[in-house]
């Protein structure tokens, strides 16, 4: 009989950020690191959690366009996206716990911060026994003319962090984009044009400036181990599936933990 897998068997180190540091400082080091989110610290406990896409939506709002990004602290964005476990827990708690938050904190028994298990930790040793044909999602689209102003806004309206980019006369994919292409583009626009111009320059910032291209993307038929694989080491939320040549869906982190 195999032995019981523990919470403290999946847990990695938490990476943590001061609530009193910078929004730029916590997306370098969700970038260097490949994390998302980062857990918020203050005073030696937990203060919440803040994410790329947290990043992207403070940097694209215009009640912050006069303000520097190295000007803008951790806690004007920090959310509790989060909920906690203990490290001799069933490693089986976590599934429906991730399903819900983001991350799960990892505590001892004195309620200090030991460890946090995210849907990369728990992916890493568990692989859902589906196809993917079965667990794949509808992937959103964009194309590579749309204004970027236009994406945040269909990002917020319909709730999607991620569109596959589709070329408009071909059909074929062509990249992809996300809330950290957003961050990213949005803080080194707002470092590099002047306050007096940004309202009129970022109408001239175009989804084939930021987007991700090629694209990473798998064939229907790929091996949902291979996918999780994939998407683990290369550190992205999520992968464009194709059949024939031709966008079917998309298989993300989310889907995979939903089918364990």
């Amino acid at each position: 009989m195999s032995e019981k897998l523990l919470i403290k068997d999946v847990m990695s180190k938490p990476v943590t950020i001061a609530k009193s540091a910078v929004i730029t400082e916590a997306l370098d080091k969700m970038l260097d690191l490949g994390v998302d989110p980062l857990i918020v610290t203050n005073n030696g406990g937990v203060a919440g959690t803040i994410s790329r896409k947290s990043i992207a939506d403070i940097l694209g709002s215009k009640k912050t366009s006069a303000i520097s990004p190295t000007k803008i602290h951790v806690a004007n964005r920090t959310d509790e996206n989060f909920t906690s476990a203990y490290p001799d827990q069933d490693a089986e708690l976590l599934i429906p716990l991730l399903q819900e938050y983001k991350v799960v904190l990892v505590l001892d028994e004195e309620h200090r911060l030991v460890g946090k298990v995210d849907a990369t930790d728990l992916l890493s040793v568990m692989l859902p026994e589906a196809s993917v044909e079965n667990i794949m999602q509808i992937a959103h689209t964009i194309h590579p003319g749309e204004r970027v102003v236009h994406l945040r806004r269909k990002m917020m309206d319909e709730g999607v962090t991620k569109y596959v980019v589709i070329d408009e006369e071909k059909g074929d994919v062509v990249g992809v984009v996300t809330e950290t292409d957003i961050a990213k583009s949005m803080r080194s626009f707002r470092e590099n044009v002047g306050d007096n111009h940004q309202e009129y320059q970022v109408r001239n910032l175009f989804v084939n400036d930021i987007m991700t291209s090629p694209a990473l993307a798998v064939d229907v038929e790929t091996d949902i181990d291979a996918i999780k694989d994939l998407i683990i080491t290369k550190k992205i939320s999520s992968v464009p599936v194709l059949k024939d040549g031709r966008l079917v869906g998309i298989i993300s982190k989310d889907a995979l933990l939903v089918a364990l």
